[in-house]
């Protein structure tokens, strides 16, 4: 794979270690962080240079990667005279990493064409270990030609990528993705529960369960941390909340209802005026541990 120059945009749990991996790939690096702290932290840590402005990290860039917060976050490090637009070559292919409606993945993709750049949304799956060990599930939205283009340099730090389809397909994916999270994390909890209150033992249970039909990721590494009340995985529940939002939001367009999705929203609303906000999202079994 060719070395070639690329720019990472929003260094936190994800984005840090992502940025890592391109460095020690052997790509040019240049990164921004609204935190300068943590840009200098990276510098130091890594090959590559901090910016102070996501204008000055773009430029000269073949692609640029951004993982930030939300929709407004994407916005903020996008549009403006500092922004990635601004500072961009012609040619250039950006590649958002954050969770955000397939609203503005359409608005990016249109903005992108009409100043000759080309857009992919490309959220993520994998949580904060599998940004540090390089082993991400990369969903795409966007054009074929210009997807092959940045596959082997995203293989830096995913173990899989995929196209989905045109502009707005990898969010919707990644909502479909979230739903099953959220329904997965239900069922654990409420079964968790029961096998708490009947004696159990939780390692044992796990043991058991993780390689038959009731078994995945959620159970394997988070089924004994729940039952030991430890909640500090990175993915917190005001995060999934705005993801679940756009899951309920794409679905009214289809006239469809998510109950199972609404219930769990609902849930981890509760938990937020609890102030466990800042809690992963399988504190989840909080909520049902309140019920006996």
């Amino acid at each position: 794979m060719d070395k070639i120059h690329v720019a990472f945009i929003g260094l936190g749990v994800m984005g840090y270690p992502m940025a890592g991996h391109l460095s020690e790939a052997g790509h040019h690096t240049s990164v921004f962080n609204r935190t300068s702290q943590k840009s200098a932290a990276w510098e130091k840590q890594y090959r590559g240079i901090a910016c102070d402005t996501p204008a000055k990290a773009a430029t000269g860039s073949q692609i640029i990667f951004l993982c930030v917060g939300n929709d407004d976050d994407v916005r903020s490090v996008m549009y403006g005279e500092d922004g990635i637009l601004a500072g961009a070559n012609p040619g250039a292919i950006i590649v958002d990493h954050t969770t955000t409606s397939a609203e503005l993945a359409l608005e990016l993709a249109t903005a992108c064409q009409t100043r000759d750049m080309h857009f992919i949304d490309a959220p993520v799956s994998g949580g904060q270990a599998g940004a540090e060990n390089g082993t991400l599930t990369v969903m795409c939205g966007g054009e074929a030609d210009i997807f092959e283009q940045i596959q082997p340099v995203v293989a830096s730090y995913a173990k899989q990528a995929v196209l989905l389809g045109a502009h707005g397909q990898g969010q919707r994916c990644k909502m479909v993705n979230q739903i099953c999270i959220a329904g997965i994390l239900q069922g654990l909890s409420e079964a968790l529960s029961l096998a708490k209150h009947a004696h159990l033992d939780i390692e044992q249970v796990v043991d058991v369960l993780k390689h038959g039909a009731a078994g995945s990721w959620q159970m394997e590494n988070r089924a004994v941390t729940m039952s030991d009340d430890q909640f500090d995985f990175g993915f917190a529940i005001d995060w999934m909340r705005k993801d679940l939002g756009f899951c309920i939001n794409e679905a009214e367009k289809h006239q469809l209802d998510l109950p199972m999705t609404k219930n769990v929203d609902q849930l981890y609303a509760n938990l937020q005026q609890q102030g466990l906000g800042r809690m992963d999202t399988s504190v989840l079994i909080k909520a049902y541990d309140q019920n006996k």
